[in-house]
């Protein structure tokens, strides 16, 4: 395909697939539940950070945590006493536990006290056309607080090799524009055009079907170089493409 016809067809897949009928089947249905601000941020925040291996399970133990939260994440994490922390013991998705979880409600809180919230943290570290150096800025300030080794690796950080695929869906979720009813568009001090595309196994593997991606591994290099091509098919809103790659991976088996 020339470039104009590969953007053509992935504009036809990133229109399909932008739709609120794929909710259901996406982690993103939970953040969904809520309507205020902070208690979306959180709620996706959580989910995005438990979104690796079966999507179902992701999403069981995402409304799972919910429910510890009393369905009122901000309101939780600002006023929980220590007693309410007990009700964590027992909770695991993968290798993310009870004490990862208590850790991230602490720091959550520190950031809000702190920090005035998740979305000035991460654009604090901004750039022009990347929001990687904001997500290694944002891992900082996340763990300033003492913390168990073993809950930093719940956190990538884009500048140690990672394509933090998690955080940067969450931060499609936070920025993208809202027409759709899919993103929420929420975060203004951060552009689209500053996204990256959530780089995993299947869009990784299209990307390279569709020649954008040439590096094997899915990792910081590739996300870059997957960003340089994204950019090319649409300098303001490049990930947008990540509806169709990962359309085309799970649904169509591309």
């Amino acid at each position: 395909m020339t470039q104009k016809e590969l953007k053509e067809f992935l504009d036809v897949k990133v229109e399909e697939y932008n739709q609120v009928q794929f909710l259901d089947s996406d982690p993103i249905q939970i953040p969904h539940t809520f309507r205020v601000k902070e208690d979306i941020e959180i709620s996706g925040f959580l989910t995005a950070t438990i979104a690796w291996g079966n999507r179902k399970s992701i999403i069981n133990n995402a409304r799972r945590m919910m429910d510890l939260l009393d369905h009122s994440p901000y309101d939780f994490i600002m006023n929980h006493t220590p007693n309410d922390l007990e009700r964590f013991d027992g909770f695991v998705h993968r290798t993310f536990n009870s004490r990862d979880l208590t850790y991230f409600i602490h720091s959550l809180r520190h950031i809000y006290q702190n920090h005035g919230g998740m979305e000035a943290v991460f654009a604090a570290n901004v750039d022009a056309n990347s929001v990687q150096n904001a997500i290694s800025g944002f891992k900082k300030v996340f763990f300033e607080l003492p913390h168990e080794q073993r809950t930093t690796k719940h956190i990538s950080d884009p500048l140690k090799g990672s394509a933090a695929k998690r955080i940067n869906m969450f931060l499609r979720w936070m920025v993208r524009d809202a027409s759709t009813g899919v993103d929420f568009g929420l975060w203004t001090q951060i552009h689209p055009k500053q996204l990256s595309c959530p780089l995993d196994v299947h869009s990784g593997n299209v990307a390279r079907k569709l020649g954008l991606l040439q590096r094997k591994q899915n990792d910081a290099k590739a996300l870059m170089e997957l960003d340089t091509a994204l950019r090319k098919l649409d300098p303001d809103d490049p990930v947008k493409y990540d509806f169709a790659l990962f359309g085309l991976g799970v649904f169509e088996k591309f």
